[in-house]
């Protein structure tokens, strides 16, 4: 196998520079001979190099030096990564650049160690002293000025009312954004403020009432946005937005992350997250990594109506100028939030915790999700589809069936994937489903959901394993900023299925170190349609390398997070961490 790639890689390399060029550029005139110690190309387990050439910003081959220079010898040598590692560019398939903007630059209460731009947050893993933290904010805090505080979760924290946070103030409006992001918890002066009555229940399904048919507090799903309106002018200040993108930024740097993508485009707006991304990213050699759009499929509904099929196809070719490259998929939702207890579950539903006795919710019905993809399917569109628990599996997979009967073998990827039985697992493969598990799921959450859930299910969570040898492509991505948007650290947990409370869960469902390299750089790309242009280091491919310090396949999963990253290589264009 390894003769022939590097053949094949070979006899590339001169086509590529025939058809009409002169003999210098067939000789490599222009081109760049990068020796490592080790190219890992994922092309195949044993596929095998020690140096690849680069032109114009793409890949010409891969071989040993001596054999690169012999067909290429008016090519260059760069010994920058002589003792060092190349790997494809590290993909993170599933970012929210806007919320990271927001979130990053909030006061933080995080139920666990959170990373942040600023370094390691703490985490708080006691009710006393969440509501301590929350306490010590409000006092240090400008009186009459709003609040919005991020890292709450009802698992570690205990359940939230507007009565406990009144105890803390009723003089100002204090809002708690749950660390799933899909949940709002607001005291009373932040219910007044906003507008919210009872009422508010006959438009949106994510209000709570008390038994009395009062509000208590807690505001989510699709409610969530008439917290986002009402506090826009404290979420969406720009000198916090910018210094939040910002930051956000510097972390996929540090991380080695080549390529990422927003994974909601338009939710808060799309002229807003364009003045954003134009502010704060600008283009990908300034920002030191790619970022592609996925447009999310209710802003295309609300802003384009009958027309937003065409509105995708015009933001993907240009004709609609967007703040960077949109790709040729749309976004849906199936059901709520995993960290929330709003994923829909099969019956008996929640056994305990804040959703205790309920299913969870739909985004979508299920007789609702073929006919909303339809149109965008039948235009040839990919899919990439929020859908977490067990029933929302179900009600997806019947949906990407009736896609699949209707014709075309479009791209269809399930987001997060939280919970899967058995049957859905072989019938994600049987149709030829992706995979993109948020791959926090299992560190975070696994033993404190086994009581939620219940058995056999809590044994079914993010079963990659399990999803590998069905046949699906499976990736893993951190949904930044819920986890912190670092593959290494992403597939490693996948390797261990270690827990953050030092346990193993379910270790027949981990991936091979191979399988967790491949799920954060071609499969990572197979997930937003984009394997034909990264993931792996082959001919033709874009020049986008991630350059270590150790080859992570000769490194034990759990030291993953150790291995050095000097930074990457951009079409190209070497872009060391140090500058």
């Amino acid at each position: 196998m390894r003769n022939f790639i590097l053949g094949a890689a070979l006899l590339f390399a001169v086509a590529c520079s025939r058809g009409g060029a002169d003999d210098a550029t067939a000789a490599g005139e222009g081109a760049v001979i990068y020796p490592a110690a080790s190219v890992v190309t994922m092309a195949a387990a044993d596929a095998l190099a020690s140096a690849v050439a680069v032109k114009d910003g793409r890949i010409l081959a891969t071989g040993t030096e001596a054999e690169l220079a012999k067909a290429l010898p008016k090519a260059s040598v760069d010994r920058t990564f002589e003792g060092m590692v190349i790997v494809p560019g590290l993909i993170d398939p599933h970012v929210h650049v806007m919320l990271g903007a927001l979130q990053y630059n909030l006061p933080l209460t995080p139920p666990w160690p959170m990373a942040t731009p600023h370094g390691m947050r703490a985490g708080i893993g006691t009710r006393e002293g969440f509501l301590a933290e929350v306490a010590a904010i409000e006092a240090s805090t400008a009186p009459g000025e709003p609040i919005v505080i991020y890292g709450y979760h009802n698992l570690v924290h205990g359940d939230l009312t507007r009565t406990d946070l009144d105890a803390i103030t009723t003089a100002r409006p204090l809002v708690i954004w749950h660390y799933s992001s899909h949940d709002f918890y607001l005291n009373s002066a932040a219910i007044e403020r906003a507008g919210f009555t009872p009422a508010l229940t006959e438009k949106f399904h994510g209000v709570d009432l008390d038994e009395n048919g009062e509000l208590t507090g807690r505001i989510y799903e699709d409610a969530a946005i008439g917290v986002l309106g009402a506090f826009a002018d404290v979420m969406l200040a720009p000198e916090n937005v910018s210094a939040g993108f910002q930051g956000f930024s510097r972390m996929l740097r540090e991380a080695g992350v080549t390529t990422t993508v927003e994974m909601g485009y338009g939710l808060f707006g799309w002229e807003i997250e364009d003045a954003n991304i134009r502010s704060n990213w600008g283009d990908a050699q300034s920002a030191g990594y790619n970022l592609y759009l996925v447009p999310e499929y209710r802003a295309l509904q609300r802003s384009f109506g009958e027309d937003r099929v065409q509105a995708v196809r015009d933001m993907v070719s240009g004709v609609r100028p967007a703040a960077a490259p949109v790709l040729p998929r749309v976004k849906f939702f199936t059901d709520g939030a995993f960290y929330s207890q709003t994923m829909r579950l099969s019956p008996p539903g929640y056994l305990s915790g804040q959703s205790k006795g309920s299913e969870g919710l739909w985004v979508m019905k299920p007789d609702e999700i073929a006919p909303t993809i339809q149109p965008y399917w039948d235009a040839g569109l990919g899919v990439n589809i929020h859908s977490n628990g067990d029933a929302a599996q179900g009600a997806t997979l019947m949906a990407l069936k009736t896609l699949r009967n209707s014709g075309g073998d479009n791209s269809f990827t399930i987001e997060h994937g939280g919970l899967f039985s058995p049957h859905q697992v072989e019938e994600a493969g049987r149709l030829k489903a992706n995979v993109s598990a948020a791959s926090h799921y299992v560190y975070y959450m696994a033993d404190t959901y086994a009581d939620p859930l219940g058995e056999p299910r809590a044994r079914w969570i993010s079963p990659l394993g399990a999803l590998t040898d069905a046949g699906v492509a499976v990736t893993v991505h951190s949904d930044a900023p819920l986890a912190p948007p670092e593959p290494l650290r992403a597939a490693s947990v996948h390797i261990t299925r270690a827990t953050r409370e030092g346990g193993i869960y379910e270790a027949t469902m981990a991936l091979t170190p191979y399988e967790a390299l491949e799920s954060v750089t071609l499969d990572a790309a197979r997930a937003v349609g984009l394997e034909a242009e990264i993931g792996s280091i082959e001919p033709g491919k874009r020049a986008d390398f991630t350059i270590l310090g150790a080859n992570p396949l000769d490194v034990a999963g759990e030291n993953w997070t150790g291995i050095p990253i000097w930074g990457v290589v951009l079409a190209g264009e070497k872009r060391p961490l140090e500058d």
